[in-house]
């Protein structure tokens, strides 16, 4: 079993005229598959799921961020190998992305927009997941 961990990664735009600040969602772009997904990674050797998870969204968007509720996880088959990847909803707490070979793009889009972009099913049912709490 390949163990993984991820986040769907949120943050508040800037406020608009009447104050209010809409929740933006990011995507990153990994051109070996050329999908949009939400970060996540391998766990390495001794390291926890929750470590795993930050240190892939600051890998993978250059973003610190505050790890929130457990979403559900997500198992599937990898170049057929069973894979198990543990999502949390995380806040992003600043930082700035770089492109590299394995994440060569970032955005940030309202939900609805994410939801479209996102290239798996599953991805797309993290993010109804995060949606559907109170904790953003």
């Amino acid at each position: 079993m390949i163990l993984a961990a991820g986040v769907v990664l949120w943050r508040r735009a800037a406020a608009d005229e009447d104050g209010s600040a809409a929740l933006e969602i990011a995507l990153v772009h990994r051109p070996k598959y050329d999908d949009w997904s939400h970060p996540k990674g391998k766990l390495k050797r001794g390291e926890t799921l929750a470590s795993c998870a930050v240190r892939e969204v600051k890998e993978e968007t250059g973003q610190s961020c505050e790890l929130g509720i457990r979403l559900p996880s997500v198992q599937y088959l990898a170049h057929g190998r069973p894979k198990e990847v543990h999502y949390w909803a995380a806040r992003a707490l600043g930082g700035s992305f770089t492109p590299s070979q394995e994440i060569d793009a970032l955005l940030w889009l309202p939900p609805a927009e994410a939801r479209t972009r996102l290239t798996q099913p599953r991805d797309r049912e993290l993010l109804d997941a995060l949606l559907a709490t109170t904790a953003h």
